[in-house]
């Protein structure tokens, strides 16, 4: 499950309520990979709440967590993202370039947003289904991968994935500062490697906030194994919209995802 801000969340918990609702209920795959907004969904799929209840926490004001609008311009962001990673001499170096930018940027304090993080999970303990949850060392541009058994806080692991840069605050873990896991790539399905069947599931398309790591295509091909890759559809686009981290846009995906989901 990729990344896609509040949106994806919303959109990918629809996704899956409506696939179960048509009896394709892929929640107990044997592995879930889960990067930035798809690590919250990995994190409630485990929370002991049923996908109806899940779906409901997105489309009910009553139920809904509060969230933080950044406000931010995404056309003038992701310009910014661009010119880091066209400066850059190496993947690496552009990962590298990314956490620099995400540690000089003036953001809500940490605890304020690891508080939001907390409130989108209704278990702060791992699940008993394995998860990978990925985020990236601001500092030396590494790839880490939180585990069920990495002794690191669910709240932590999450929130690290899910601190897109330059607009929520780094996260510390264990003396490292952590941003984003689409500073990876925004799928991370290469963790899948090994399994016979892989279900991926796109908020933002193949297309990537932060364009580094092998085409989607060659990862795709790679993994040997039978794919189906679910990206929103027409209605399912409009309702996450230009800013996918807008909180308003969590009812709309949550709805347009259920729809598709049936349809699929």
């Amino acid at each position: 499950m990729g990344g896609g801000g509040v949106a994806g969340i919303a959109w990918m918990t629809g996704l899956l309520a409506g696939l179960a609702d048509a009896g394709k209920d892929v929640t107990k795959a044997d592995l879930v990979v889960g990067t930035s907004a798809g690590s919250t969904v990995a994190a409630q799929l485990g929370s002991g709440l049923s996908l109806g209840d899940l779906y409901a926490r997105q489309v009910d004001p009553s139920l809904q967590n509060k969230e933080i609008d950044p406000g931010v311009d995404m056309e003038a962001y992701g310009a910014d993202l661009v010119a880091a990673i066209e400066a850059a001499s190496s993947e690496v170096d552009a990962r590298q370039r990314i956490g620099a930018l995400a540690l000089a940027a003036r953001t809500v304090s940490e605890a304020d947003r690891r508080a939001v993080v907390a409130s989108r999970l209704p278990s702060h303990e791992w699940p008993s289904v394995p998860l990978k949850i990925v985020a990236v060392d601001a500092e030396t541009g590494e790839p880490q991968v939180f585990g069920n058994d990495s002794g690191v806080s669910l709240v932590d692991a999450v929130a690290a994935s899910c601190a897109v840069p330059g607009i929520w605050p780094t996260v510390s873990i264990d003396g490292r500062r952590y941003v984003d896991g689409g500073v990876r790539t925004m799928d991370n399905a290469d963790l899948a490697a090994g399994f016979e069947r892989v279900v991926i599931l796109l908020p933002l398309g193949t297309q990537s906030l932060f364009p580094l790591g092998k085409p989607f295509d060659e990862v795709v091909a790679d993994l040997r194994a039978d794919v189906t890759v679910i990206s929103p559809d027409e209605a399912s686009a409009a309702a996450i919209g230009l800013n996918p981290l807008d909180p308003r846009t969590r009812a709309p995906a949550a709805e347009a995802g259920r729809a598709q989901g049936r349809a699929h």
